[in-house]
């Protein structure tokens, strides 16, 4: 009986099944070394796709298309300065997701 009440106190103190999903998708934003590279831009500085892909050596389409997937995951927000939109990291929880995950990898 006992043993029966720990699994379901510790079943209740689990966030639902919603926000385990959405934390799962987080994560997987972070699977993709593109992204990670990207994040790991702004970090430094917003940027401009332009100065983000020469910075990556890749094509500025190749980091739009990034760019919409980190933004649609809120991790990356554009702010439009004139015709171009500057991009920065949506707030300091990515900042505090991307240093733990560093001295994680760090660490090992």
């Amino acid at each position: 009986m006992q043993e029966e009440t720990k699994k379901a106190s510790i079943a209740d103190m689990l966030p639902d099944e919603d926000k385990l999903y959405e934390l799962a998708n987080l994560f997987k934003m972070f699977g993709d070394p593109t992204r990670a590279k990207i994040l790991s831009c702004l970090q430094v500085r917003d940027m401009y796709v332009c100065e983000i892909a020469e910075a990556l050596g890749m094509t500025v389409s190749a980091v739009s298309h990034q760019l919409r997937v980190l933004r649609g995951a809120k991790l990356v927000k554009g702010t439009k300065e004139g015709k171009e939109v500057k991009y920065s990291l949506d707030d300091d929880h990515v900042t505090k997701i991307m240093e733990c995950g560093l001295a994680h990898v760090n660490e090992h």
